[in-house]
């Protein structure tokens, strides 16, 4: 009996399918969700880029020059003599972190109604912030909040190890994600974008990237790893 023989064709559509399907249907979902806003936005690029819909839309334009990316690193690569598994490994880490970092951080830096106008907000007291979603809030509002905030730097939690060596490790991720989010935070606080300053938030987005990094384990980059 041939082991080695290929699936039988009915098989691959099948496989093929049940991979395409999702990523289409979450594509139309999402042109469903941002098309009516961004119609009736009359503000031309702010429809874009100053907006939640707008930014989810661009981000999920952008997903095949990611993928494209990922295919012209890896070939660059691999002509330079790098082993095919590795090129692919580190091209994919390499466009995973910007590409699911950017869109995060460029959201939770949108300014708000009040920005320039409203009171500098700062919470510097822990888990009060988080208190507060849980029990004041509708669960609808604290699902968003907290699975938003969890996201924020999932994407550099779980990339940075692959690509990193220097990064193997929970702790160093966890570290590396909450100076992100002390930045991002003071940035909102500097710039004014009427939003609150909070310690919950980097808390969150620490413990995002860690879970993220967790979930990458098997595919951490150790120092003897095949450059």
């Amino acid at each position: 009996m041939n082991h080695t023989a290929s699936p039988p064709a009915p098989w691959r559509r099948t496989r093929r399918f049940a991979l395409t399907a999702p990523a289409f249907l979450a594509a139309a979902a999402v042109a469903f969700l941002a098309q009516r806003p961004l119609r009736h936005h009359r503000d031309g690029w702010h429809a874009w880029a100053g907006t939640f819909n707008g930014v989810v839309l661009v981000t999920a334009a952008a997903l095949p020059f990611a993928a494209l990316a990922v295919w012209a690193l890896a070939r660059r690569r691999r002509a330079a003599g790098a082993a095919p598994q590795w090129a692919r490994r580190r091209s994919l880490a390499e466009v995973g972190i910007v590409y699911g970092t950017v869109p995060w951080v460029w959201m939770i830096m949108l300014p708000g109604a009040g920005a320039g106008v409203a009171p500098r907000r700062i919470s510097l007291l822990p888990l009060r912030d988080l208190f507060a979603i849980l029990t004041e809030g509708s669960a609808a509002t604290a699902t968003v909040q907290i699975v938003g905030n969890l996201l924020v730097f999932a994407a550099l939690g779980f990339f940075a190890p692959v690509r990193f060596a220097a990064l193997a490790s929970v702790p160093r991720v966890l570290a590396l994600a909450a100076g992100c989010s002390v930045l991002v935070e003071t940035a909102q606080y500097v710039l004014w974008l009427d939003r609150v300053s909070s310690v919950d938030d980097v808390l969150l987005n620490a413990a995002g990237a860690g879970l993220a990094a967790l979930a990458s384990r098997r595919r951490w980059r150790t120092p003897n790893a095949t450059p």
